[in-house]
């Protein structure tokens, strides 16, 4: 029986335009693109050309550090350029796809033969392994860290978050046998919420099951993580998005890389929120379509409201996204008296509107606006109030702004990444960017300690 952890901490918000169960499969067209960004902690060396024909499952750029860690194209096709910005930065590097799609064949294998290094071998031949990440820093994992522990989310309850429920449907075989490959490597925590009761995660074999009943952001896995095994110095912990999972069955079951995942196209601005079925790399314009509703003042984001990047609609479906989210960007409201209205309608996580006298309403619909101007200041135990983690949010943020590092050691940062302070930057009563001061303090860590 699934251990079941109760969480007091957070906020759940109601958006407005969530996806509804239904799937449109994404036809292979045009031109797609691996961005080196989407994996964090990585320096990446291209390893093809302009003009070079690859398949599904060659690499297109390799961890510099570590020319092992490949990052395998998600459709066979013609490389046709390799965006690069300052300092020649990767960007992207862009395959215009086949009409017939080739895959790289590594071979069928029987997970209950293999051993722990044959599964990091079989992930770092295919370039799957970059998709797994690690505390501390956040980071796209290191091939000679040794975990002490697997942690995959199967949670998603960020607002307008995709449902991996409705993902795993007819994927239940490549997610059984992606876990009994992790669990070779180390021992597998799964974390589910309460109304995931499908048998493929309740009767889930070689791994341990755990529920996470509470309010966003009970399914980050950092948060999982703090209260299962939490991470000291000098520890190391993977954290595997349960569709990469999902990836690393295919690849044991098929011989081959399939980068497909089912992604909520959803948002206030989306005339019919729903599921869509594309590969890693796919043109938002293919996913997105004529489904907004208006072209101009509206936000276009590669992730959920809450920790996804703004995006283009030339822009490529991220390797870590499970939602393509559009909200109004609210640049051309004009509202009399502004905060001293009574808004009946607005969310607000203070009751400073009226609306929270109403708690089961359908859902809001908020723009992307600030609403407040950024102030030096951190408010006592404002954080605190939506953070479920056994650290003092708020003293952690000072002491990175500081650069405090003895003190950020003793706060915890081993144990946090940038999304656990999402919560609390949506509540932020002086619009400090927490998730980015969170990202340049793990940075500034990773140097100090390399």
């Amino acid at each position: 029986m699934a251990k079941v952890i109760k969480l007091r901490k957070g906020l759940d918000i109601n958006l407005t335009g969530r996806a509804r169960e239904e799937k449109e499969v994404i036809t292979v067209n045009g031109e797609y693109g691996l961005v080196p960004d989407d994996f964090p902690g990585v320096s990446p060396k291209v390893a093809v050309h302009e003009g070079d024909h690859v398949k599904a499952g060659d690499a297109l750029f390799v961890n510099k550090k570590f020319p092992d860690v490949k990052f395998a194209s998600p459709v066979s096709g013609t490389v046709t350029s390799i965006e690069r910005g300052l300092r020649r930065k990767v960007l992207c590097v862009k395959v215009k796809a086949d009409e017939r799609l080739e895959f790289v064949d590594f071979g069928k294998k029987d997970i209950q033969t293999l051993s722990g290094e044959d599964v990091r071998r079989s992930l770092l031949e295919a370039g799957l392994f970059g998709y797994i990440n690690q505390l501390p820093y956040a980071i796209s994992t290191e091939p000679d860290k040794e975990p002490k522990a697997i942690f995959i989310s199967a949670l998603r309850d960020m607002p307008l978050a995709g449902s991996f429920s409705f993902e795993l449907k007819d994927n239940e075989a490549a997610f059984q046998t992606g876990v009994s490959a992790l669990a070779k490597i180390a021992k597998v925590y799964v974390g589910v919420g309460p109304q995931q009761t499908e048998q493929a995660l309740k009767g889930l074999k070689d791994a341990e099951v755990n529920v996470f009943d509470g309010p966003c952001p009970a399914g980050n896995v950092g948060v999982q993580v703090n209260h299962l095994s939490p991470v000291n110095k000098g520890e190391t912990v993977w954290t595997v998005d349960a569709t990469a999972v999902i990836f690393f069955g295919r690849l044991f079951l098929n011989g081959k890389v399939d980068l497909r995942r089912t992604v909520a196209l959803a948002g206030s601005e989306i005339k019919a929120p729903h599921y869509v079925e594309a590969l890693v790399g796919t043109p938002l314009q293919q996913i997105v379509g004529d489904q907004l509703k208006q072209t101009e003042h509206v936000r276009l984001i590669n992730g959920n409201p809450l920790t996804g990047r703004v995006a283009a609609i030339s822009d490529f479906l991220g390797a870590h996204t499970s939602e393509i989210t559009a909200i109004p960007e609210g640049d051309d409201k004009h509202e009399m008296l502004g905060w001293i209205k009574p808004r009946l309608s607005q969310f607000s996580a203070s009751h400073s509107y009226f609306s929270w006298l109403f708690p089961h309403r359908q859902g809001y619909n908020l723009d992307a606006r600030v609403k407040g101007g950024r102030r030096n200041l951190i408010m006592s135990g404002e954080y605190d109030r939506v953070f479920p983690m056994d650290i003092y949010a708020g003293y952690l943020v000072k002491a990175i702004i500081s650069g405090d590092i003895d003190r950020q050691e003793q706060l915890g940062i081993y144990e946090v990444a940038p999304e656990d302070f999402a919560v609390a930057e949506f509540v932020d009563s002086s619009k400090l960017p927490l998730q980015e001061i969170v990202r340049q303090g793990l940075d500034t860590l990773r140097k100090e300690n390399a």
